[in-house]
C-alpha cells in the first residue's frame, strides 16, 4: 500500500500561494469550483508532493545494476560503472573492522572474516545503488546503500551477521533506525564480532 505523507511545511507554503489566488478579495466565500480544486488538491495532492512523499517513504533511486568487480575489505568494494577505472564504493551507515594496517589503524578483529563474507555475497553479482543526502566522503568514495538483483540489502545483511557494527554519520541516516535493531539482535546472539570481543570502529 502505498502510503502519502504531505510534508507540513510545503503543504502549507502551497495552499498560501493558492488561496490567494481562489479567494476573492472583497468577498471571503468560496465559489464551487474554486472549492472544488481545493477539495482535490488536499485529496490527492500536487504532483510535487505525491513525489516528495514517495521518495520520503520508500528511498529507492531505481537506478542500474552494476557489476561488483572487486571487494576491498567488509564495507567497501568497486563496481563497473562504464568509465575507465570504476566506482569505489563505501557502504553507509555501518563500519567493519580493517583488514590492512595503516599509519592509524591497526588490523581489526574479525576483519578477514567480515571481507570474506562481503567477497562470497558480491562474487559475480551485480548491485543497484541507493544514495541519501550526503553523495561522497572525504576519501571520493560513493556512499551508497547496496542491493542485489534478488532483493537482498547488503548493509543490513552485514550487520545482521555481525560483520560490521553501525556506524551512523549524518544526514546519511535513512535506515539508521533498521540498523541498530539489527545490530542489537546480532549482539544478542553473540554473532560474528559480537562473540566474545567488544570490538568497536576507531
Amino acid at each position: 500500500m502505498l502510503i502519502l505523507h504531505v510534508h507540513k511545511e510545503i503543504e502549507y507554503n502551497l495552499l498560501k500561494s493558492m488561496s490567494k489566488r481562489l479567494f476573492n478579495k472583497s468577498n471571503t466565500s468560496f465559489h464551487p469550483k474554486r472549492l472544488k480544486i481545493i477539495f482535490i488538491f488536499l485529496l490527492l495532492g500536487s504532483p510535487a508532493i505525491l513525489d516528495f512523499s514517495c521518495r520520503s517513504v520508500h528511498g529507492h533511486d531505481n537506478g542500474p545494476f552494476m557489476n561488483v568487480t572487486r571487494v576491498v575489505d567488509g564495507d567497501t568494494f568497486w563496481v563497473d560503472d562504464g568509465t575507465p577505472h570504476g566506482r569505489k564504493i563505501r557502504l553507509i551507515g555501518l563500519d567493519a573492522p580493517e583488514t590492512r594496517k595503516s599509519a592509524t589503524k591497526d588490523i581489526g578483529y574479525y576483519g578477514k572474516e567480515s571481507k570474506v563474507y562481503l567477497k562470497q555475497m558480491l562474487a559475480g553479482k551485480k548491485v543497484r545503488l541507493e544514495y541519501d543526502v550526503a553523495r561522497y566522503d572525504q576519501y571520493g568514495r560513493t556512499l551508497a546503500y547496496a542491493f542485489l538483483e534478488d532483493g537482498t540489502f547488503v548493509n543490513a545483511e552485514l550487520l545482521k551477521g555481525g560483520y560490521a557494527v553501525v556506524l551512523t554519520i549524518p544526514p546519511n541516516v535513512r535506515y539508521a533506525d533498521e540498523f541498530l535493531r539489527l545490530q542489537r539482535k546480532a549482539r544478542r546472539q553473540d554473532i560474528g564480532l559480537w562473540g566474545g570481543n567488544t570490538w568497536m570502529p576507531q
